[in-house]
């Protein structure tokens, strides 16, 4: 549904949803200062960072990729297999509460500077409208319009960009799936030759061209679990964006009244999610920034102290004390350092680019025959890198006597292959003590690596070797 005029936002409704529960379709006017400025440079940024990371390579892969094929998933230098997932959750739950301590301290801070969703959306697809409809009156009075050739030719633009721009970031959403060059040959090689890539390629462009083309803020307001958070996780303490009601209070036009705002209701036509930010915090603020550089340059116009919309918290706003430090952030602060932490830890182990797994074969735990008690293990080497490895495993600080018989001879491993192989750890009756632990030491070439697996010999009881029965 097409919008005639502006609509006059309220506490009671969401601006975006008609009484009969139409969309009220929103056209935020453009806006300039410093606070953009900084947001669409840092838009900027994000947008490169998605584009450019499949095409990094680190350690002979893609800074970021997840082969799902091939059960490899490489992660800013560090490769996992299936069984190294677990660490997983404390990327997760670290990052989590990373997220709850900005929360906590600046509010929907990720929402209007960070989120994929309004990065997309704001410097992607905006943009693309701006360029072809026009500012915010201009494309409400050509949706009020009646389809004339010029609207019909401004729509097929507008929308076969949309449907461009959504291919192309479906496109590069996939890549972090299927190298790069793979895809490329994929789209070469035409759909039907692989027709799963095809359909989910072609799906995700149109999901996306739905939510930027027409959903737009409504995912923001009723879809996102984030924003329903923002009320547990904030305080009169939080800095948000808010109004000055002291100083700007009460409104009008100037000169006519002692408050600071003349009731211009530019930081209404700039808001992405048409709030009207004097009534408060709402759900529906992403914190975008683009009304306090809407009601700066007005404050400049009638000679006025900028920051009667500002970033402050609750506290700041009504000239009551302040505190930065609170128990929560403490908390969160403190939760998302022993996840993050932890995370560190296993991934400076886990980081190498080769993988030994030991374990004892099946049967009988160890033999005795000749002269002789034998342990047999089978090991497992996973090479994690996109080039061959040669692999060595021997004995390491072994007891006198101990020697491995079979499985120390040089192992050719393929790219990103694996092998399996047995190791018989032998030792003479005479040296046998009784059970111990023994380590393997694995050299890895290319890279000079080196790491230790240690696991329990085991044997008859030592007495029983020396009595003649057991020969």
């Amino acid at each position: 549904m097409a919008s005639a005029g502006p609509k006059q936002p309220n506490l009671d409704s969401v601006t975006t949803i008609n009484r009969d529960g139409s969309h009220y379709v929103l056209h935020p006017a453009d806006v300039s200062g410093r606070f953009t400025k900084y947001r669409r440079l840092f838009g900027t940024l994000l947008l490169a960072v998605y584009v450019l990371l499949p095409w990094i390579p680190i350690n002979g892969a893609p800074a970021v990729f997840l082969d799902v094929e091939n059960r490899r998933f490489h992660i800013i230098g560090l490769t996992l297999i299936p069984q190294d997932l677990w660490v997983m959750f404390f990327a997760i739950t670290g990052l989590g509460f990373a997220l709850f301590c900005v929360t906590a301290l600046l509010g929907r801070l990720w929402c209007g500077w960070a989120c994929p969703y309004t990065v997309f959306l704001e410097h992607v697809f905006r943009r693309i409208e701006r360029l072809i409809d026009g500012d915010g009156p201009a494309r409400r009075l050509l949706d009020a319009a009646p389809w004339t050739r010029v609207k019909i030719i401004k729509r097929v633009i507008k929308q076969s960009l949309y449907v461009i721009s959504a291919a192309l970031i479906a496109h590069v959403f996939m890549s972090y799936f299927v190298s790069l060059e793979r895809l490329y040959s994929y789209v070469k090689e035409g759909p039907m030759a692989h027709a799963t890539v095809f359909t989910f390629v072609t799906v995700l462009t149109g999901i996306l061209w739905f939510s930027f083309s027409m959903f737009r803020e409504q995912f923001c307001i009723l879809m996102c679990p984030y924003g329903r958070l923002q009320s547990a996780l904030t305080d009169d303490d939080t800095i948000i964006i808010g109004y000055d009601e002291l100083r700007g209070e009460p409104r009008g036009p100037k000169g006519k009244t002692s408050g600071a705002c003349i009731d211009c209701r530019r930081c209404i036509t700039v808001c992405p999610t048409g709030i009207d930010i004097r009534n408060g915090l709402q759900l529906e603020c992403i914190g975008c920034s683009a009304c306090i550089d809407a009601c700066d340059a007005i404050m400049d116009k009638v000679d006025q102290p900028r920051g009667l919309i500002r970033y402050d918290s609750l506290n700041g706003l009504t000239k009551k004390k302040k505190r930065i430090l609170r128990p929560r952030i403490f908390a969160y602060m403190a939760l998302a350092v022993l996840g993050l932490g932890v995370l560190t830890v296993i991934a400076s182990t886990r980081a190498r680019p080769y993988t030994a797994e030991f374990s004892r074969m099946r049967g009988a735990p160890y033999y005795v025959d000749g002269s002789m008690v034998r342990n047999h293990f089978q090991f497992r080497i996973l090479n994690k890198r996109n080039q061959p490895a040669k692999i060595t495993v021997e004995l390491l600080n072994a007891p006198k006597g101990f020697a491995l018989s079979a499985g120390s001879e040089a192992i050719e491993i393929p790219a990103l292959g694996e092998t399996k192989r047995t190791a018989v750890v032998i030792v003479p009756h005479a040296d046998y003590t009784g059970r111990c632990e023994i380590e393997f030491l694995i050299r890895a070439e290319p890279g000079d690596v080196q790491f230790v697996e240690t696991i329990p010999f085991l044997g008859p009881d030592p007495r029983t070797l020396q009595s003649p029965e057991s020969h």
